[in-house]
């Protein structure tokens, strides 16, 4: 039995490992295994690898070697950003963040609320844009932190990140931006943006899943998140992954080279695979903005069906998309990005996110296109709040 071609449009979920990371992972699975943290040469030959795998993640973002922390993932990133913050300015009780943050924002916001802090999650405009009126207006006196995404992991769009640093600069609290999604598609320089945190994980862009990066400005005050031996130069206990960072080195080199590939490819390959969706499929419309969006995702609504439905069909011909953040996949909630837009419940329910990489061809996007728009014919037609919806573009 031949085994299904899979065609993958959902790399804002995870990425496939790329066979240079697999091979510069295997020697220390295989050869060099010792413990870094060791006194002799077996060890000290390792930490020498993960010196030179921070250097590679160093330069991906501009900072310094120093400055970066290797984590487990994107989640521990940004709750160890939020909680250094509170930890070291103990007066301070307030955060600021948005409605549209990845879960692991909103939930660890939701947890301190019960320990008694104060969390502002600031509403979004109807395309999913920040107003920074609202934002700086929200900064108070006992603010520790600012903490919003770079770009938003379901719709794409991007929010204004050096604008937000230099408020926050101008009002002398720390700013966090959870930057998961951007590596190898947007340029990433923590000089030019200015912000004093910046977190990462290492699976959004061809490295395994269980590795990340959090970023901690010179001279930005910081807590360890995560207390042990002493690794990662007292900021982050527990044995270091040693395959894995040297994984995430060799990765944030492939995702510089591959820069130019994201945004000029990519994106047209992203902008054929949207423009033949909506303009082969009548009811159905792109959620967030068009621009300024990242060059890989396009969330799009289908009205008068649910998305599972249309992921379950998509399914069977080998297709691979999502509904919003494979964080909250099962659960029956409408999508809170889309909700916190304005959507009613009815379009969140029916929209579909496509994220494409590196790996994506015109001839997938063509298979995309030949099977979704039967697909939602078949739905629509047994769907009884898709009457009025016309079956022909």
């Amino acid at each position: 039995m031949s085994q299904q071609v899979i065609y993958y449009f959902d790399n804002n979920a995870t990425t496939r490992v790329a066979p240079e990371v697999v091979e510069a992972m295997l020697p220390f699975l295989h050869e060099h295994w010792g413990n870094p943290s060791s006194v002799y040469g077996f060890g000290k030959k390792v930490a020498k690898h993960i010196d030179d795998a921070r250097a590679k993640v160093a330069a991906l973002i501009n900072a310094e070697p120093h400055e970066i922390i290797f984590t487990s993932c994107g989640t521990e990133s940004n709750n160890s950003a939020l909680h250094s913050a509170l930890i070291t300015h103990p007066h301070k009780r307030h955060i600021v963040t948005t409605a549209v943050e990845h879960s692991a924002n909103i939930k660890f916001g939701n947890h301190l609320k019960k320990l008694g802090y104060e969390v502002t999650f600031l509403p979004v405009e109807s395309d999913g844009g920040i107003d920074l009126h609202l934002l700086e207006k929200n900064i108070r006196p006992d603010t520790a932190i600012v903490s919003v995404m770079w770009a938003n992991n379901e719709t794409g769009v991007l929010f204004p990140i050096e604008e937000i640093a230099a408020l926050c600069q101008g009002k002398g609290v720390p700013f966090h931006t959870d930057a998961v999604q951007v590596p190898g598609k947007l340029k990433i320089d923590v000089k030019e943006l200015g912000v004093n945190y910046l977190s990462l994980s290492a699976h959004k862009l061809h490295a395994p899943k269980g590795i990340g990066m959090l970023y901690v400005r010179h001279h930005t005050r910081y807590a360890p998140y995560i207390i042990g031996g002493g690794q990662e130069h007292g900021r982050r206990g527990g044995t270091e992954n040693v395959p894995y960072i040297v994984g995430f080195g060799r990765a944030a080199q492939l995702a510089l080279a591959h820069l130019g590939d994201e945004n000029i490819r990519i994106r047209a390959l992203r902008d054929k695979l949207e423009n033949g969706i909506l303009s082969r499929i009548p009811g159905t419309v792109r959620n967030g903005a068009k621009e300024p969006r990242l060059p890989n995702t396009s969330n799009l609504c289908f009205a008068g069906v649910e998305a599972e439905s249309i992921l379950s069909l998509l399914d069977h011909e080998g297709i691979c998309v999502s509904s919003g953040s494979a964080c909250t996949s099962g659960s029956l909630d409408p999508s809170h990005v889309l909700v916190a837009m304005g959507c009613d419940p009815q379009r969140a329910r029916g929209s579909v996110r496509f994220s494409l990489g590196v790996y994506n061809t015109e001839s997938e996007v063509d298979h995309v296109l030949k099977h979704l728009p039967p697909i939602i014919t078949k739905l629509r037609s047994a769907s009884p709040k898709a009457s009025g919806i016309s079956a022909h573009a």
